[in-house]
């Protein structure tokens, strides 16, 4: 998909919008929207829904402004028409301390449904110094950002997820478990 004249990012700052992306079926549909414009026909089958459910689901994100129609074309007297994300990427808020980090769910949902010999999970505890933290940080972002380079629509689609953080102290993840 061409993105030329695209933003970069879209910030969620609104209830609705956070709402929008806060559901897992459409987090999948945004994600299908990633690299190409498609139709509600095309939607439903990749993410395996019914057309109603995906026209719904799709309806939600384009009144929050999460994607757009970017083209239109008559069909049988119908006029098909094809959206697309409304920016390169989408930023969350930080859900704030203890608060549910929706895109770690959401990574979560879709790993656990993923075939299992097809997925390369690690993690990694590291002691770090706030410098290593951050280039770090800005490491992982730019490798990130350019295998999205690379990305071609006609191949599988594959998900990267990372999270680099600091862990919450002992006592108060036993206290949050609680």
């Amino acid at each position: 998909m061409p993105t030329d004249g695209l933003p970069e990012t879209f910030h969620v700052t609104t209830d609705e919008q956070l709402r929008a992306v806060s559901n897992l079926t459409r987090h999948r549909i945004m994600a299908v929207l990633r690299f190409e414009p498609a139709t509600i026909t095309q939607i439903a089958a990749r993410v395996g829904l019914a057309k109603g459910s995906s026209s719904y689901h799709v309806r939600l994100l384009e009144r929050a402004g999460l994607v757009k129609v970017v083209r239109t074309r008559k069909v049988r007297g119908v006029t098909e028409r094809y959206y697309a994300m409304a920016a390169r990427a989408i930023a969350l808020p930080d859900p704030g301390e203890g608060g549910p980090d929706v895109l770690m769910r959401h990574a979560v949902a879709d790993l656990e449904a993923s075939p299992v010999g097809e997925r390369q999970v690690r993690m990694a505890h590291l002691r770090l110094t706030e410098e290593q933290f951050a280039q770090l940080g800005a490491r992982l972002q730019a490798l990130a950002d350019e295998y999205r380079e690379l990305s071609d629509p006609s191949l599988p689609d594959a998900s990267l997820v990372f999270a680099l953080f600091h862990p919450a102290p002992r006592q108060q993840a036993e206290e949050g478990a609680k």
